[in-house]
């Protein structure tokens, strides 16, 4: 393990790494291990794309509720994408200056002594451990958690997993001495190095948000033995070099250092140019998710945000998550009018005055996250009268899903984060001028698209940049990197229908809450 990451860096990389005349080019490979796929992107000097590669993962789902995938599977992706974006560029190894990393955040990787995986990896999106969350707020006392740790103890994270093998696999349990997240066991198969990035380690709800370090308080009252636990690095920060072993799996070049890079989400961030206060990343794909840079450990003091470390070194983000955005349109196009195609639903939403005429659509068609973790929340149309039609439920689908993701906005600005100056806007869901015009005008702020579209990957990469010394830092990277391809701004009288809305949106789930509950599953 490095002990000074930072003096290794400047070792290693004492001079620029632009091109002088008759010096070669330079690039920097970005690693994404999602839950579908392992993706190895890279980016030269100035942050163009060269070229992208990716191979497939499995997952299991051995019993109800369960996901689990086998961390062999990821490496083998991993490894086979490595060499396929190299061969692909014709680039050479010994023009990679550094590898970032990335991928799916919470996942469990228990490992022992020798580094070998003791059972398949329980994934974020694993649902078993719900009593394992009761436990930890009872042993440890809910706001207390929320207070370190910046988050409520949901099934997702890392924490009641852990607790989850030592409770139902004790003899798994007893051989434990490692735990790594998806990406740091890819990690560890490049360089041989126990090693997580903050962010991703925050996901863990195992970190002390503000100290940006693993909390002995949480982990003693929990009993995971704080050995356990990798050394953490800002995402900057190199981790560790490439092995001869992995060398010769990937076609990378021994030596070549692997910068800490960040969870999916804080990667994506920095690939789309979320990286300073005022700037929030939406994302509108089939789920929303909103991203918030935060200058200090801010915390909502119901643990209804999510709140981790940023990748961006220093810095700390909010994260509100959404679970049916574009999956709302996706439903009502598939369901009622699935003959039309997206452009011409709104092309006749395009007619309907904002506001829907009073319509108002609730978008919990998969139960919710943020602002309400209740998964038996359902979606509803609700003011239908007889002078609505087709083209009004539909303006009033985006115009709900607008509403349910400002949800997010108004817990991060109530949480202290202050004004958005910016929304950078990706996913499917904004590529519709209409929804983008709703977006802005809902928001009250300016909605620009970028000219990246790699997310994390793309991050990841950058990250590897600063880390090798391209650019001075994390923000030098995005603006010299990312552009603004397009903007939206509100319409004022769109702005204040909205308005006059959006508090009758907030009314409707707290009054429907225990009519959801009877229904039923």
């Amino acid at each position: 393990m490095f002990d000074n990451p930072e003096e290794i860096r400047n070792a290693a990389f004492n001079k620029p790494r632009f091109k002088n005349k008759g010096e070669k080019m330079t690039y920097f490979i970005g690693i994404d291990t999602s839950t579908t796929s392992s993706k190895a992107l890279i980016i030269d000097e100035k942050g163009k794309v060269i070229t992208v590669a990716s191979a497939p993962h499995t997952l299991q789902t051995p019993k109800p509720l369960w996901s689990e995938q086998d961390p062999k599977e990821w490496w083998v992706a991993v490894s086979s994408s490595i060499k396929s974006a190299l061969e692909k560029s014709g680039i050479k190894n010994d023009e990679v200056a550094a590898v970032g990393m990335t991928g799916q955040m919470h996942g469990l990787v228990l490992m022992d002594d020798d580094g070998n995986v003791l059972r398949p990896a329980i994934l974020w999106n694993d649902q078993r451990t719900q009593s394992q969350c009761d436990e930890i707020h009872e042993i440890v006392g809910k706001e207390k958690f929320i207070n370190i740790t910046g988050n409520v103890a949901l099934t997702g994270f890392t924490a009641p997993k852990i607790l989850w093998v030592k409770e139902n696999e004790p003899e798994i349990y007893a051989k434990g001495k490692h735990v790594l997240l998806p990406k740091d066991y890819i990690r560890y198969k490049l360089t041989n190095e126990y090693a997580m990035d903050k962010a991703g380690a925050a996901g863990t709800v195992l970190f002390d948000l503000k100290a940006r370090d693993w909390s002995d308080e949480i982990l003693s009252a929990l009993d995971i033995p704080r050995a356990w636990m990798p050394k953490t690095f800002e995402g900057t920060e190199i981790t560790g070099r490439v092995t001869e072993e992995a060398a010769a799996l990937t076609g990378l070049k021994v030596g070549t250092p692997v910068v800490a890079g960040g969870g999916d989400q804080a990667a994506g961030a920095v690939g789309m140019g979320a990286v300073e206060p005022g700037v929030v990343s939406l994302t509108v794909g089939t789920s929303g998710v909103v991203f918030a840079t935060t200058p200090s450990a801010l915390i909502e003091p119901n643990g209804r945000l999510h709140a981790f470390c940023h990748a961006n070194p220093g810095m700390w983000h909010f994260m509100g998550v959404m679970l049916s955005a574009a999956g709302s349109l996706q439903w009502y196009h598939d369901t009622l009018t699935p003959s039309m195609s997206f452009d011409e639903i709104t092309k006749e939403a395009e007619t309907v005055p904002a506001g829907s005429e009073g319509l108002q659509f609730l978008p919990y068609l998969s139960g919710e996250r943020t602002p309400y973790p209740d998964p038996m929340a359902r979606g509803a149309f609700i003011g239908l009268t007889l002078r609505h039609s087709r083209g009004h439920m539909t303006r009033a689908v985006l115009e709900g899903v607008a509403f349910g993701l400002k949800d997010s906005f108004t817990l991060i600005q109530n949480a202290g984060l202050g004004e958005i100056t910016q929304v950078r806007a990706s996913g499917g869901g904004t590529k519709s001028a209409l929804w983008r015009k709703i977006f802005a005008s809902v928001l009250n702020a300016e909605l620009v698209t970028v000219n990246t579209t790699e997310g994390g990957a793309y991050g990841a990469a950058l990250l590897a940049g600063v880390g090798a010394g391209a650019w001075k830092d994390t923000a030098s990277a995005c603006n010299e990197c990312i552009k603004i391809t397009g903007s939206t701004l509100p319409d004022a009288e769109q702005v204040a229908v909205y308005q006059k809305a959006y508090p009758i949106y907030q009314e409707l789930y707290p009054i429907l809450k225990s009519s959801f509950a009877k229904m039923g599953g």
